[in-house]
Formats: structure tokens, C-alpha cells, sequence
């Protein structure tokens, strides 16, 4: 079986896309377990001009860096051309990037912060 691979958004004007790589698992919790579909995981944020990136996660930090893959990967989507099965992949996006997170996340509230109350300036002519 052949199945040809075509891409329709022109050449070299394909959409780029990147890898977030982390280590470990993301779990959602129990009453998310049925609807991950679009469901906000993080924060992806990079200071300019900077080739590291950050990824918020409830109240985890993780710091990143942006890596060049040795070979591009193409995003790929099943398109079917006729009603006898026959298949063709469109290709929608060129991935050459991945964000590797390696490191161990960063606790962004260790304990509970105090609670402190303002002061209050008492005028001059009190002070006299």
C-alpha cells in the first residue's frame, strides 16, 4: 500500500512547532481524568531574547532550555481521498526544536506567608 504525503501550505511556509519534553509525569487530578481534552496544564513563558524557557505548573517552577533536533519531524494528518480507504497525510507543521525541562521543579510557596499588618504613621505634631 501506498500512501503519499503531500503538504498544502507551500514550500518552506509550513507552520513551526516544537517538543516540550519534561521528566517525570503530568497526572491531572481525579476530577479532570475525563476531560483532558484542552485542559490548560501550565504556564510556557521565555524572557526575551533569552534561549531559556520556564513552564509554571500549579505551584511548580521548572526551568528549561531550547535544544535543535538532529532531524525534523513532520506533524502529520490522515486525510481519506475516496471511499475505498485509500489515505493520504497532509503535513500542518515542521517540529526542528524541543524545550527539554530536566531539571527537578522549583517550589514556588514553601509555607504559608505571615500575615503582617501595616503600620500606621503617627502625624509630627504628636511626636512633640
Amino acid at each position: 500500500m501506498q500512501i503519499k504525503v503531500k503538504c498544502s501550505c507551500g514550500e518552506g511556509k509550513c507552520p513551526e512547532w516544537a517538543i516540550v519534553e519534561l521528566q517525570g509525569a503530568v497526572e491531572a487530578q481525579p476530577s479532570f481524568q475525563n476531560c483532558v481534552e484542552n485542559l490548560q496544564i501550565g504556564i510556557l513563558c521565555r524572557p526575551s531574547s533569552e534561549e531559556s524557557y520556564t513552564f509554571t505548573v500549579g505551584y511548580h517552577e521548572l526551568m528549561g532550555a531550547k535544544q535543535s533536533l538532529k532531524k525534523p519531524i513532520l506533524v502529520l494528518k490522515k486525510v481519506k481521498v475516496d471511499d475505498e480507504g485509500e489515505v493520504e497525510l497532509d503535513v500542518i507543521g515542521v517540529i526542528r526544536h524541543k524545550i527539554l525541562f530536566k531539571t527537578r521543579p522549583k517550589a514556588l510557596i514553601s509555607r504559608a506567608q505571615p500575615v503582617l499588618k501595616p503600620k500606621i504613621n503617627a502625624p509630627a505634631s504628636l511626636l512633640n
